[in-house]
């Protein structure tokens, strides 16, 4: 059953925090600021552009700073990179690996193998059911208060339903923004929480001040859900380019996405051509001001250290 004390016991860490795998922000030096902090992190593998850069990263934040950290797969059709990733992480025997998009079945068979852990995203508890009986050692339950790929439930009812239908401990992901949204889910009697938004206008985040300042400048009501990036719901920041761009799929890639023959591919193209977008907005490389974020940007007010943003968060001076 969920414990409160899962992710301390389990990986040594003074808070039970993970710095979410954010797609295009996660970088080293979030990791090793995280990890000094008091708190966990995991970086999508997909961040890296290359196999050798990405195991090259693990080793640097190794080298740097002690303490656990995870690694993001993506584990549905759209990664190709998958095997050689999971190889990777294999063999650096990474502490935790974060599952998402798909099933987790042999990431969890492999990883097991050299003892380390293995936490599912799900959005239902029908999946967390199924994750359980292929051996997850937790899941992540991603509310609809989450930046990124959300969840259709809010976070307090997936806690809920979860709890009743699953026994796995629970760590929960969406709208976690201050010390007391941590305060309040902690309550609920949860393993721990992963925390993502709210880090993007970090110090020591990688991406553009223009992406972070507009974390800081816009609120709540800012987030939209478009299906443009990634052939699934997304939420962005409601840019004057999103407005004009839209948030739904045309009609033609709706109707030619029904059809079993094309539908694979055409979502690998609309996830590749939504990433570039996606990568170039972040970095500040066009106008295309495309930015992943959460409701949670409603609680930055300024861009402020991951050690500070954690003793926030946590309710702590040191």
């Amino acid at each position: 059953m969920s414990t409160p004390n899962f992710l301390q016991e389990k990986l040594g860490i003074q808070y039970p925090i993970i710095l979410a795998p954010m797609f295009l922000v996660s970088n080293e030096e979030m990791i090793i600021e995280a990890l000094r902090a008091g708190i966990t992190g995991a970086i999508p593998a997909l961040n890296y552009r290359s196999i050798e850069d990405f195991q090259a990263a693990i080793r640097s934040i190794r080298k740097k700073q002690k303490g656990p950290f995870g690694i993001n797969l993506i584990v549905n059709r759209s990664n190709i990179h998958l095997e050689k990733q999971l190889e990777v992480c294999c063999s650096e025997k990474v502490d935790f690996i974060i599952t998402s998009l798909g099933s987790p079945k042999e990431v969890i068979r492999e990883v097991h193998k050299y003892g380390g852990l293995v936490f599912c995203d799900v959005t239902s508890y029908e999946y967390a059911q199924k994750v359980e009986q292929l051996g997850a050692d937790a899941v992540i339950a991603v509310g609809s208060e989450a930046g990124g790929h959300a969840g259709p439930v809010k976070s307090v009812e997936l806690i809920r339903e979860l709890k009743e239908h699953c026994n796995l401990p629970i760590i929960s992901a969406g709208g976690i923004s201050n010390h007391a949204s941590y305060q309040e889910r902690m309550d609920l009697d949860i393993a721990g929480v992963s925390v993502g938004t709210i880090f993007i206008a970090s110090k020591e985040s990688p991406v553009s001040e223009k992406y972070k300042q507009a974390c800081v400048n816009y609120g709540a009501n800012d987030i939209v859900t478009t299906t443009k990036l990634s052939g699934v719901p997304c939420t962005v920041i409601n840019t004057p380019y999103v407005q004009k761009m839209g948030v739904k799929q045309s009609f033609f890639l709706r109707f030619l996405n029904k059809r079993k023959s094309l539908k694979k591919w055409l979502k690998s193209l609309t996830f590749l051509l939504g990433m570039k977008k996606l990568r170039n907005a972040a970095f500040g490389y066009d106008y295309k001001e495309v930015w992943c974020a959460g409701p949670s940007i409603e609680h930055v007010k300024e861009i402020k250290s991951i050690t500070a943003i954690v003793q926030d968060i946590t309710g702590s001076t040191s």
